[in-house]
């Protein structure tokens, strides 16, 4: 499987990065499900709502701090379905970010992660986005890598998804 998005949404996804630096970003990934794997054509910026309660619910001993760990509360992950349906689209993928670690997979990633979605991790060093990487579940629910291919495309609005004027 592979994930193609433009040169732009990785723009946006490294400049989410990097304002939230030191905590994680996250977002979630429209487009749709290919033959030749997943292709993006929106982002869809989320807030980091990790919590201590969080923590609680779903595992034990993870850290409570949004520097370590990331959560899209669901009532975001509804709107997202429901708008991407609406656009003839779905949700593809699931991105964030490892403030000061590389764009690899933690444990808590893995235990979390459900096998539909392609998982974008970008990594920020001190700040600066640094490079990204895109993973899958296999058949065991481990994370493998997945090619990422950014196209160079013409600027798009979020909210027509067609090139800007």
């Amino acid at each position: 499987m592979s994930l193609t998005l433009n040169r732009d949404h990785l723009e946006a996804i490294n400049r989410h990065a990097e304002r939230t630096y030191p905590d994680e970003c996250c977002g979630l990934l429209i487009g749709r499900l290919t033959e030749a794997g997943r292709v993006v054509s929106e982002i869809w910026t989320t807030e980091n709502t990790w919590t201590q309660e969080v923590a609680d619910e779903i595992s034990d001993g993870l850290p409570t701090s949004k520097t370590h760990r990331y959560w899209i509360a669901p009532q975001e992950m509804l709107a997202a379905m429901k708008a991407a349906r609406q656009q003839g689209s779905e949700i593809v993928g699931i991105y964030h970010s490892h403030p000061d670690h590389g764009a690899i997979p933690s444990e808590c990633d893995r235990r979390l992660a459900w096998p539909q979605y392609s998982y974008l991790i970008v990594s920020v060093i001190q700040g600066t986005a640094i490079n990204a990487q895109s993973w899958a579940l296999d058949n065991h629910h481990q994370f493998q890598p997945e090619t990422l291919y950014t196209l160079e495309c013409p600027r798009m609005r979020r909210e027509s998804l067609i090139p800007d004027a």
